[in-house]
């Protein structure tokens, strides 16, 4: 038994079926937006967007209780918090580390279709990058 039938024994299938449909929108924008934080025009617009992506999938996350998610969107709704307050573009280095979150989060999408357990946080995702560094 995966995750998706997990969610089907303790919730409501129209409950299950939004989570999914958000889930996946979100999930299909993030890495544009993660590539434009190193466009200047496009900066500030992408950070609101990515932040408000995380704060979103952290609150439904939470709600279905999948803990994993939750915990990963928190660390990188933290990260962007600190990104919000710059005027500058982020370095490679947190464009990569937040390409590499994006394709967890996707792992996770794939899970749900395949109603396989949720994949495990890979370790080097739980490790901030130098967001500081040009």
């Amino acid at each position: 038994m995966g995750i998706r039938s997990d969610l089907e024994n303790n919730f409501d299938f129209e409950i299950i079926d939004e989570f999914l449909d958000h889930y996946s929108m979100m999930v299909e924008i993030m890495e544009p937006l993660i590539v434009d934080l190193g466009n200047e025009d496009r900066y500030h617009r992408s950070i609101e967007e990515l932040f408000r992506i995380f704060h979103n999938i952290k609150s439904a996350s939470g709600y279905l209780q999948l803990e994993p998610m939750v915990r990963m969107a928190t660390l990188v709704e933290d990260a962007f918090e600190q990104l919000r307050t710059r005027d500058t573009v982020v370095n490679e280095e947190t464009i990569s580390w937040l390409i590499s979150v994006s394709d967890m989060f996707m792992q996770w999408q794939e899970d749900f279709k395949m109603d396989n357990e949720l994949s495990k946080v890979h370790f080097s995702l739980l490790i901030l990058p130098d967001m500081e560094k040009a």
